[in-house]
């Protein structure tokens, strides 16, 4: 029984050479990095820069309330709150809608209970060259908001209002990272 002990025991060799590797694959993992989709490295001080091909991406105009809300924080998000770009090498066409929908297919009614929805707002895109017309991209994204449905009428509305906007910033971010994506695979970074 006391030799089934000291065998869990590692001998000063075995400790030395765990302690090598493990200070091995931290030297190797140290050379590891992560940087952010489409950045490019500064020469100079080596931190990462944002990409050109995402902010010389201009955004057509929607004709909705909440299409414009997906359009301003898209843009906010291409360039980094400087606005369309004035000479856009890309353009991304953008056709959002929206849908809204009970939660569940009976709705109990209580005192002071108020009932649930859901709203689906979808975004769809076409990424062209501005100079050549191709497309580069396209695709669809779409986003769930969950909401509730109080009894007072202005309330309800601006419950749907609410899930209208933080709907349309998720789906920014979706579709900002789908642009991002898709201009890589384009070979889009100079």
């Amino acid at each position: 029984m006391l030799a089934g002990k000291q065998g869990m025991f590692l001998n000063p060799i075995s400790r030395v050479s765990l302690l090598a590797g493990l200070v091995m694959a931290l030297a190797v993992a140290s050379g590891c990095t992560v940087r952010p989709l489409l950045a490019t490295q500064d020469a100079s001080s080596g931190a990462a820069a944002s990409s050109p091909a995402l902010s010389s991406v201009a955004i057509a105009p929607v004709d909705t309330r909440y299409g414009q809300q997906v359009r301003n924080h898209l843009i906010f998000l291409l360039n980094g709150g400087a606005g369309q770009p004035a000479n856009a090498r890309y353009t991304l066409d953008l056709a959002v809608t929206r849908s809204t929908s009970a939660a569940a297919r009976i709705q109990v009614r209580t005192d002071n209970e108020p009932t649930a929805g859901t709203l689906t707002m979808t975004g769809l895109y076409r990424l062209t060259d501005s100079q050549t017309g191709a497309l580069v991209a396209s695709g669809k994204r779409e986003m769930t908001s969950a909401y509730d449905v109080p009894r007072q009428e202005f309330a309800a509305i601006r419950a749907v209002r609410d899930a209208e906007d933080r709907a349309a910033r998720e789906l920014a971010e979706l579709l900002r990272l789908a642009v991002g994506q898709d201009l890589a695979r384009a070979g889009g970074q100079s």
